[in-house]
């Protein structure tokens, strides 16, 4: 399975994770200037999650931390303002990792940073 088949893979597995906890989806593969956010999902209208998907290789998930670097969040956050801005939010918002195995198995690290 080549890069991008992993990650379309990943990110429905997440889409479906989302909405099994009846979480609209608003956004795929949004992207702001040097950033893209895999998904963006409403939570019961009051809370945007903003979720990047990882693709893991093994099993054992890890610290969620060390999946996504600083520069990486900082990039996701900036794409995340400007998607705020664009729409008016005023509720609350969290950024989510969705860790994602080869056989779909999901975890997911809430407001990981």
């Amino acid at each position: 399975m080549n890069r991008k088949s992993k990650g379309d893979f990943g990110e429905r597995v997440a889409r479906t994770y989302y909405e099994s906890l009846n979480c609209e989806v608003l956004e795929t593969n949004y992207r702001s200037k040097r950033s893209e956010i895999d998904l963006i999902v409403l939570k019961e209208g009051v809370l945007l999650i903003f979720v990047e998907v990882k693709n893991r290789s093994r099993k054992d998930f890890g610290e969620a931390e060390t999946f996504v670097s600083l520069d990486q969040q900082n990039r996701i956050k900036e794409a995340a303002e400007d998607y705020i801005y664009g729409i008016n939010w005023k509720k609350d918002i969290r950024f989510d990792i969705a860790c994602v195995s080869p056989s779909g198995e999901i975890r997911v690290f809430e407001d990981a940073f």
